[in-house]
C-alpha cells in the first residue's frame, strides 16, 4: 500500500531499554527533492602536481569514484592566494611589452594539463584568510614598489561614483601604540579626498561590528596633492591599534605605464606608509616595521590591481588541474561540472576567454561560480557585487544560458558581517543581494554558494556532533532572512569537518558527522553539496601533534591508496545505499527524534527519502558513543493509521565494529604549509583496523521487527512500506 502524499506519517523508533522513542517524519509535504547525479558531488582543488599526475590515473580514479560522489566542482584557489589565474599558459598581455593584464587564449591549441597562479606585484595584503605567504607593498620598505586598488571598482567600469565604492587600507599595530601622524608616499593615481581613522573596538577586521571607525580631529583631507604627504591628525598622541585610510576621490592621474590603457589611470596607489609621532622639534618617528616578508607591519586593503608580469609566476609545485585533463581524465564521469572564474584578482576578459575555451572544447558546464571567498579577502559586499555585475554582463554576452552564482563564502556558522554602511546595515549577504536588486540584476544570480567548515580541528570533542543539524539549518535560514530568495538554489560548493587538519578526519567521528551534514543539508532545502577533498592527498601535520588528511584515504609517498577511511564508507552509505544512484528524483522528508541524552541533545537522528524505485530509505545516525539502541520502526499515518516496512528490508551498517582508527606517533620533523601545498608525510601515523567493509544484512519487515543501531554508527534501513 502506498502512502498518500497528504498523509502525515510518523516513524516510531522504540528502544527495548526505555520508554518508546520516536522519530517523526512529516510526509504531508516533502522538504526538498534532488537528483543524485546533480546534487551529491565532490570538489577538486589546487593540489601538488604529483597528485594531479597520479590521482587522475584510471586505477586511482576507480577507487575514488567507488565512494559514489557524482558531479564535480572545480575549486579555484588563485583568488585565495592573491594571484591572477593563467588557466591557459598561452594568451596575450594588455601591454605590447608583454606585461599588464593577461587573457588566456580561448581557441584550443594544445591540451591543458596544469594551470598556475601569478603573484600580484601591486599587492596590499600582508596576509588574509587564504594565505600566509607573500607580503604587502605598503610596508615592504621599497619605494619602487606600490599597492594599487582594483581599477574595475572605479567609475570608468562601474558607471557609479567612486564615492560609492570607497577603497581603503588598514594598518594593524598588533597592540595599541601612541600615534599622532601618518606619512603617505603616494604613487599615481592618488587620493584627493580621504580620511584617516582609528578603530574603537577590538579586532577591526574579524569583528567588524564590535567597534566603530572614528575620524581623527585633523584626519580629513579634501585637497590631496599626491607625492609624500605627512598628516598630523591629532595634537597629542593617542594609543590605537587599527588605523584606516578611507579614500573616496581619485586624481585619475596615470601611472608609469601611461594613458594607453584606462586601467593605468584610475583608482588609488601608495608606495609606502609610515605611522608614528611628530615631536615638538618637527621630527617624524616611525613605528612601522618595513620588511618584504610576513614580519612587516600587517596591512589589509579593499582590493588589488590584477596587473602583473611573466616573472610573477608563483610556485609550480602545486597547480590547478588543466581543463583538458580535468574533463578527459574521467574524474567528472562525463557529467556537467561546476566551473569557477577568477574575479577578485582578475579581469572579465580572462573569465570570458576561459568559458569560451571550455565551450569550444564542448565540455559540459553545470554552473559557473564567480570568485572565491570574498569575505575571507575582507572585501565589502558592494565591491564584490560591482565586480559580479561586470563579470555577469561579459559572460552572458558570450552565453546567455550560463548559470552564474556565488559568493562561495568561507565556512561560517553565522551571518557574515561587514563594517556598517551609511544606513547601518552590517549583513554582507543582505547588502550583496540588495545591490543586485537595486541594479535590476537578480536574474544574474542563478544560485547562492557557501562553504561549510563548522568546527575547529583542534576542538572537536565528541559532543560537537550533536550540533551539526542545527548549524546547517540555521545558516540556511540566515541566508534567507538576509534576502536570498526562497526559490534560489543553495549549494555548499566545498565542505568538510574543519579548515584545519587533525587526526579527527581519520576517526569514525568524521564519518558520523558526514552523515548528519549531508542529511541535514538536504532536509533544510540545500540543492547541492560537494565533498572536499575528492582526490587522495598526503597526511598533513595538524593540531595536538597529530596528522590528518582532508579526504577519504591514506596514501603512501607515491600517492598509492593505502586505506579507505571512515568518510569513504559513509559516502558509500549515502550515495549507494540511502540514495538510489543515477538521475532519478528523490523526495526528502523531515524527521525529528526525541531519543536524547536527558539534556535535550538528540542521540539518534534520521533522514527519510522516498526513492524513485518506490522504496523508503532511512539514514539513521546513532551519535551515542557508548550505547547501542535496538529499535522498532513504524510508519504512522493520519487518524493513527499505522504502516511499517513489509517484506524484505535491506540494512547497511557502518560503526565501531566495522572501523576503528588506531593512532600512532606524530610525524617527525618540522612542517610549514606553503603555497606549494602539503608535503607527503612518509612516516606511519596510524592505521584503521578493522577497516570496513560495510556490514549488510536483511530482515523481514513487520510492525514488530527490531533493528539494531550499534553505538557510534550510521545505518541505512530500506524497503517497501505497507499497512500491517
Amino acid at each position: 500500500m502506498k502512502i498518500p502524499a497528504t498523509v502525515l506519517a510518523v516513524v516510531t523508533i522504540l528502544t527495548v531499554f526505555a520508554a518508546a522513542q520516536t522519530v517523526t517524519v512529516d510526509v504531508s509535504r516533502s522538504t526538498n527533492h534532488f537528483v543524485p547525479s546533480e546534487t551529491l558531488g565532490a570538489g577538486v582543488d589546487r593540489i601538488p602536481v604529483e597528485a594531479i599526475d597520479k590521482d587522475l590515473l584510471p586505477a586511482s580514479l576507480q577507487v575514488t569514484q567507488s565512494s559514489g560522489w557524482q558531479p564535480v566542482s572545480y575549486r579555484q584557489n588563485t583568488d585565495l592566494a592573491i594571484e591572477a589565474w593563467h588557466w591557459n599558459p598561452q594568451g596575450t598581455w594588455s601591454d605590447p611589452a608583454g606585461k599588464g593584464y593577461f587573457t588566456g587564449a580561448s581557441v584550443p591549441t594544445e591540451s591543458l594539463r596544469y594551470s598556475y597562479g601569478y603573484g600580484l606585484p601591486r599587492r596590499g595584503f600582508t596576509r588574509n584568510d587564504g594565505t600566509e605567504v607573500g607580503f604587502s607593498r605598503l610596508t615592504d620598505g621599497d619605494l619602487n614598489t606600490f599597492w594599487k586598488s582594483n581599477p574595475y571598482l572605479t567609475q570608468h567600469f562601474t558607471g557609479e561614483s567612486d564615492a560609492l565604492h570607497p577603497q581603503w587600507i588598514v594598518l594593524d599595530l598588533t597592540q595599541p601604540q601612541p600615534v599622532n601622524s601618518i606619512r603617505i608616499a603616494w604613487a599615481d593615481p592618488y587620493a584627493t579626498h580621504y580620511v584617516v581613522q582609528y578603530w574603537t573596538g577590538d579586532d577591526a577586521i574579524r569583528l567588524p561590528t564590535r567597534g566603530v571607525w572614528q575620524t581623527f580631529p585633523q584626519g580629513a583631507v579634501t585637497t590631496g596633492k599626491g607625492g609624500t604627504e605627512t598628516i598630523r591628525f591629532v595634537a597629542a598622541p593617542v594609543a590605537v591599534r587599527f588605523i584606516r585610510i578611507w579614500m573616496t576621490e581619485s586624481s585619475n592621474t596615470c601611472d608609469a605605464d601611461g594613458p594607453a590603457d584606462p586601467r593605468n589611470c584610475v583608482g588609488y596607489s601608495v608606495r609606502e606608509l609610515y605611522l608614528g609621532t611628530i615631536t615638538n622639534d618637527g621630527a617624524f618617528h616611525d613605528l612601522l616595521r618595513h620588511t618584504p616578508d610576513q614580519e612587516q607591519t600587517t596591512t589589509y586593503v579593499s582590493s588589488i590591481d590584477p596587473w602583473h608580469e611573466p616573472s610573477d609566476l608563483g610556485s609550480t609545485r602545486s597547480a590547478q588541474v588543466g581543463f583538458d585533463l580535468f574533463f578527459t581524465s574521467g574524474v567528472t564521469r562525463g557529467l556537467p561540472a561546476m566551473i569557477p572564474v577568477a574575479l577578485l584578482y582578475d579581469t572579465p576578459d580572462n573569465a570570458v576567454a576561459e568559458i569560451a575555451y571550455i565551450e569550444n572544447r564542448h565540455y559540459p558546464i553545470s554552473y559557473v561560480e564567480m570568485g572565491e571567498e570574498a569575505d575571507g579577502q575582507f572585501m565589502l559586499p558592494e565591491d564584490y557585487a560591482a565586480l559580479y555585475v561586470q563579470w555577469a554582463s561579459a559572460l552572458h554576452r558570450l552565453d546567455p544560458t550560463l548559470k552564474l552564482g556565488g559568493p562561495a563564502f568561507t565556512g561560517e556558522n553565522k551571518d557574515i558581517e561587514a563594517w556598517p554602511d551609511a544606513s547601518g546595515r552590517v549583513s554582507w549577504t543582505g547588502r550583496f543581494v540588495d545591490y543586485l536588486k537595486q541594479h535590476g540584476r537578480m536574474k544574474d544570480l542563478a544560485f547562492f554558494s557557501f562553504e561549510h567548515y563548522p568546527y575547529d580541528a583542534c576542538k572537536t570533542p565528541w559532543g560537537v556532533l550533536y550540533d551539526e543539524p542545527e548549524l546547517m539549518r540555521h545558516i540556511i535560514q540566515v541566508w534567507h532572512e538576509d534576502g536570498v530568495p526562497a526559490d534560489l538554489p543553495m549549494f555548499v560548493t566545498e565542505g568538510n569537518l574543519s579548515p584545519g587538519s587533525s587526526e579527527t578526519y581519520e576517526d569514525i567521528f568524521a564519518g558520523i558527522w558526514l552523515a548528519d551534514y549531508i542529511g541535514s543539508l538536504l532536509d533544510a532545502g540545500g540543492k547541492g553539496v560537494y565533498f572536499f577533498h575528492y582526490l587522495p592527498l598526503p597526511m598533513e601535520p595538524g593540531c595536538n601533534h597529530s596528522a590528518g588528511t582532508y579526504g577519504m584515504f591514506t596514501i603512501d609517498s607515491s600517492y598509492k591508496i593505502q586505506q579507505p577511511l571512515a568518510q569513504f564508507f559513509v559516502a558509500q552509505l549515502i550515495n549507494l545505499e540511502w540514495a538510489q544512484p543515477g538521475g532519478g528524483e528523490h523526495q526528502v522528508y523531515s524527521a525529528k527524534s526525541d531519543i536524547d541524552d536527558g539534556a535535550g541533545r538528540q542521540l539518534v537522528t534520521a533522514y527519510a527519502l522516498k526513492r524513485p524505485d518506490g522504496e523508503w530509505s532511512l539514514l539513521v545516525v546513532n551519535r551515542d558513543q557508548a550505547n547501542p539502541h535496538r529499535v522498532r520502526i513504524a510508519f504512522r499515518g493520519a487518524a493513527n493509521s499505522t504502516e511499517s516496512f513489509a517484506g524484505p528490508v535491506e540494512i547497511a551498517t557502518f560503526g565501531s565494529a566495522q572501523y576503528k582508527w588506531n593512532p600512532q606517533s606524530a610525524p617527525s620533523g618540522a612542517h610549514e604549509e606553503t603555497a606549494a601545498g602539503p608535503t607527503v608525510v612518509a612516516s606511519a601515523n596510524g592505521r584503521a583496523d578493522p577497516d570496513g567493509p560495510i556490514a549488510r544484512s536483511k530482515q523481514n519487515g513487520t510492525k514488530d521487527t527490531v533493528y539494531d543501531l550499534p553505538a557510534a554508527s550510521v545505518v541505512v534501513i530500506r524497503g517497501k512500506v505497507a499497512a500491517p
